[in-house]
């Protein structure tokens, strides 16, 4: 579904944002982009729809690569869309109603059919009933679900979400993954950058670690999280869950070899296994 192929981005004033990126996004899958602030994870995600032009390195969608003219873009936009962390940044119109019609009515859509992906737009995100509403009177969580209303206006096959559960309270952030499952199962695939180690072995089925502009582990979140040496070097850290049997491990010689559970699911299923031996 997407492909980037070694991509090497810098910024003006010389600093090497991106270092030879290689990464691969298969249809309908969730991807998690995993790394600490400042690692290239925004920077990557703005090249994903042409926002940024690399250095180096080429990125195809469907199999076909992105090129940089203006029809080009408009037709690689209508497929993957961005939503940025601060929602902010993304919400400018008097109304949400407005805000969400804005890319559909650039697209060329007739009123009709504009309105039509609106209404469903904020019906699938939970906002019906706000489309009079000023985005800046909203509280963060509708913020966000606003700004995802926008994207799935545009009807694309790929969202991409920058720290999607940043400033949110752990319901407002519950309520936005519980989204992002239901769009995931209704067929979109979905990229989603994090520094919140404890959600990706929940929603994802395949993990990039970014470190310092460069991929330096792929695989599945049990894959990736079991170096545990790579990820403090990232610093990052193992999930809550992981964490607290590398402690049981390490104190009281449980031997597990490394192999921690990574969710509360996988514990109890460890913790049975043990039961039963």
């Amino acid at each position: 579904m997407l492909k980037v192929n070694n991509i090497s981005y810098s910024y003006e004033d010389g600093t090497q944002a991106l270092k030879n990126v290689n990464l691969n996004v298969k249809k309908g899958d969730i991807v998690s982009l995993l790394g600490e602030n400042g690692a290239g994870k925004s920077t990557l995600f703005l090249h994903f729809n042409g926002i940024l032009k690399p250095d180096n390195g080429e990125i195809f969608i469907e199999g076909e690569q992105l090129k940089y003219d203006k029809k080009s873009l408009i037709k690689f936009r209508q497929k993957i869309g961005i939503v940025f962390q601060n929602p902010d940044d993304q919400l400018f119109a008097p109304t949400v109603e407005e805000d969400v019609a804005f890319g559909p009515l650039n697209l060329g859509l007739s009123q009709e059919e504009t309105q039509n992906r609106v209404t469903d737009a904020l019906k699938k995100v939970g906002m019906s009933g706000y489309e009079r509403k000023a985005p800046h009177h909203l509280s963060g969580g509708q913020k966000k679900r606003v700004a995802i209303a926008g994207i799935l206006a545009m009807d694309p096959q790929i969202m991409v979400l920058d720290e999607p559960t940043s400033g949110l309270d752990p319901k407002g952030a519950s309520n936005i993954l519980k989204l992002l499952y239901r769009l995931n199962d209704e067929g979109m695939t979905i990229i989603i950058s994090t520094h919140d180690v404890d959600l990706v072995p929940i929603h994802s089925k395949k993990v990039y670690i970014i470190s310092s502009g460069e991929i330096i582990k792929s695989g599945t979140p049990n894959e990736v999280f079991e170096d545990i040496e790579l990820i403090r070097n990232a610093n990052l850290r193992l999930p809550r869950v992981a964490h607290l049997f590398e402690i049981l491990d390490k104190k009281d010689n449980f031997n597990f070899d490394g192999n921690y559970p990574l969710t509360i699911s996988e514990a109890r299923k460890l913790f049975n296994k043990l039961q039963n031996k």
